[in-house]
């Protein structure tokens, strides 16, 4: 049975195709890993008005992406994305996960 789980995030001001680009060449070990992990329908949303990102993804597993901070390729894509995006001290994403209150299958 999976949960779906959301999150928003922040993306710095003119960095959208920045951010798209890195995505798209999503690394294949940090792929892997998400998959591995139990993750699926991994999507990402973009709010302009606000430059806010909007994830979404389904998660078979005990952990969603933002629980996988302590693996090394995580923190290698952190750092990675440190410059474009709102992050904290240890370069994760400042995340704030959203209280699902309305499905429909």
């Amino acid at each position: 049975m999976y949960k779906r789980i959301a999150f928003k995030m922040k993306l710095n001001p003119g960095m959208l195709e920045e951010y798209k680009k890195r995505h798209d060449d999503l690394w294949p070990e940090l792929y892997k890993l998400l998959k591995d992990s139990g993750l699926s329908e991994y999507s990402i949303f973009f709010d302009e008005e606000t430059n806010i990102l909007f994830a979404f993804q389904k998660q078979a597993g005990d952990q969603g992406s933002q629980d996988l901070g302590e693996t090394e390729i995580v923190q290698k894509w952190w750092k990675y994305m440190a410059d474009i995006m709102e992050t904290n001290p240890d370069n994760s994403p400042v995340s704030k996960e959203l209280v699902e209150v309305f499905y429909m299958e």
